[in-house]
């Protein structure tokens, strides 16, 4: 998930104030203020903080090796050319955050080399601030979502289920990938529709059985390990995403059921709580609930390259079935 960062380097205290207090209500990853301010910002709420000492102007090629070298490198292009943020983003190890002047400059520096800088750093009024907010964390990407035919169907026995509820209320067609593989996910829906039984919670996906992976990003997290406050991603079944958090984590014991597809001569399952408020996503954006789930259906899945260790791909063999 991409990072959106305030650039307050005035000195006078009550107007860069003003300016924190924007960047925390609109929900900002961090500020960047002058080293003795920084004591007054932690007392305005709770926000990462880096001093702007910290900048580094990048002018030359020992400025960019320098850059490799942080944790998190603040980042300025006096002149600004896309070859050295090119060169920080395929070498770098640790975070590197770009101040921009514009909104096209957000966009280029979020995009380039398609992984795009970890974050921006900008100015401007609450109205400006919303503009970036809105380039940073809305339209982050676009997933590649694959039709997968259904092939298995089978009831099992109890086990723990993971439901996540978040602080986002989701509408039908979204939902979260899951799945038994990090690299064959399934599209679970939401809780956002009307049932017989039960009214809707459009806050929840019942995602599945505590060993199953969620996709984040680009990385992956077990079920069973989430908690409140941790950040999780919604996604659409056109493929666009939005980021949102763990509200609270809910696991119960409940009878399960294995769903296995496949696409392209790829296989993957996932295992569910078998009930009828628990369903997948078909290619139309339709919820179709496992209870009614037919073989020979389709459903819309992502599919991945590579292997996952504690979470990241990596180039090794693993085998997953």
């Amino acid at each position: 998930m991409k990072e959106i960062w305030l650039l307050a380097d005035g000195d006078e205290w009550e107007e860069v104030k003003e300016k924190i207090r924007n960047a925390i209500e609109l929900g900002f990853d961090g500020v960047i203020v002058k080293g003795d301010l920084i004591e007054k910002v932690k007392k305005l709420g709770k926000i990462n903080v880096i001093p702007l000492e910290e900048l580094i102007e990048v002018k030359s090629v020992k400025d960019q090796e320098k850059a490799l070298t942080k944790d998190i490198s603040l980042l300025k292009f006096s002149d600004w050319k896309v070859i050295p943020l090119e060169n920080i983003i395929a070498m770098k190890k640790g975070k590197a955050l770009v101040i921009v002047e514009d909104l096209e400059d957000a966009k280029l520096a979020l995009t380039t080399l398609e992984k795009g800088a970890d974050g921006i750093v900008v100015k401007g009024n609450r109205e400006e601030l919303k503009k970036y907010y809105e380039i940073s964390k809305t339209e982050e990407r676009n997933l590649i979502l694959l039709k997968a035919r259904v092939k298995e169907i089978r009831p099992l026995g109890l086990g723990e289920r993971v439901c996540i509820d978040t602080v986002s209320l989701m509408t039908p067609g979204e939902g979260m990938l899951v799945g038994n593989k990090a690299s064959f996910m399934f599209l679970i829906a939401s809780e956002s529709e009307e049932s017989e039984y039960v009214s809707s919670r459009p806050f929840r996906v019942n995602a599945g059985s505590v060993n199953a992976y969620l996709k984040i990003g680009d990385k992956t997290r077990y079920l069973s390990e989430l908690k409140a406050g941790e950040e999780v991603e919604i996604v659409r079944f056109d493929g666009r995403t939005r980021k949102s958090y763990v509200g609270r984590i809910k696991i119960e014991r409940r009878p399960l059921i294995l769903i296995v597809a496949e696409t392209n001569g790829i296989e993957g399952s996932v295992i569910l709580q078998n009930a009828e408020t628990i369903k997948l996503v078909n290619p139309e954006g339709r919820h179709l609930s496992v209870s009614v789930l037919k073989e020979g259906e389709e459903v819309l899945v992502w599919v991945g390259e590579r292997a996952r260790h504690f979470g990241v791909g990596v180039e090794e063999f693993i085998l997953e079935k």
